[in-house]
């Protein structure tokens, strides 16, 4: 509980910041994405195996496209072992902002779904992680009217705010396996803490997910004890 309530601390620190600046150009994650590094650090995975920098090589292999640049990286031996998505959404163009985060968000997990079917990542399965932050605005939260198309739109999407069409999507995004785990907060300038409006997609819950993950692959061995061989440092079979 402790270790939790001191990294929300440092998201909030995060988050105030420039949470103006952070959700309209997608910066300041720079500590977010240490703070994501430090769980795999500490349960025994070299520094080499988690990418931060894109000097690091974030890019990973596509099945529809060759690669994809991520944002934050853990790779041991043949796994995957995370691979997060760190994005934010900041009006005054909620709209155009918004369907283009949904497109960004399903186009990178189905890709990295569709490689994993090609064998393309030869360990176990990949993990997935989305962490996401919308500006606390008018504009966020106030209900949005659907268009008249063809057919009807599904009842779950009237009446709903960007900030509530965001939540339902990234419990979609878990319920149907595109991504192991997400975490979305809203901010504003004038009040930079984080707001977690959807228990499930809290930090808590995001924070549990990503232990579960180092669990079960140490359950499997996972990180594998390091050996020097010539100048090289590679994992014990």
């Amino acid at each position: 509980m402790k270790e939790t309530q001191q990294q929300l601390s440092a998201i909030k620190d995060v988050v105030a910041a420039g949470t103006a600046a952070a959700v309209r150009a997608g910066k300041h994650f720079d500590a977010i994405a240490a703070l994501l590094a430090k769980f795999f650090l500490e349960a025994g995975y070299p520094a080499e195996d988690i990418r931060v920098t894109t000097q690091q090589r974030l890019e990973l292999p596509g099945y529809y496209r060759p690669q994809k640049q991520w944002d934050v990286v853990v790779v041991h031996g043949d796994t995957l072992v995370a691979a997060f998505e760190l994005k934010a959404l900041g009006g005054p163009s909620f709209g155009n902002n918004y369907n283009n985060r949904v497109e960004e968000a399903l186009g990178s997990a189905v890709d990295i779904r569709r490689a994993a079917l090609a064998e393309l990542y030869p360990g176990e399965r990949p993990w997935l992680g989305y962490f996401f932050i919308m500006q606390d605005a008018e504009g966020s939260r106030t209900p949005v009217r659907n268009g008249d198309g063809a057919f009807p739109v599904e009842e779950i999407w009237h009446g709903k705010s960007y900030q509530q069409r965001f939540a339902i999507f990234c419990q979609r995004l878990i319920a149907e396996g595109l991504y192991d785990a997400a975490c979305y907060i809203t901010s504003s300038p004038r009040d930079p803490s984080p707001n977690e409006i959807v228990d499930s997609l809290d930090w808590r819950h995001f924070a549990a997910a990503i232990n579960a993950r180092i669990s079960y692959l140490s359950d499997l061995g996972l990180p594998r004890q390091l050996r020097v061989v010539g100048q090289r440092t590679i994992p014990q079979p």
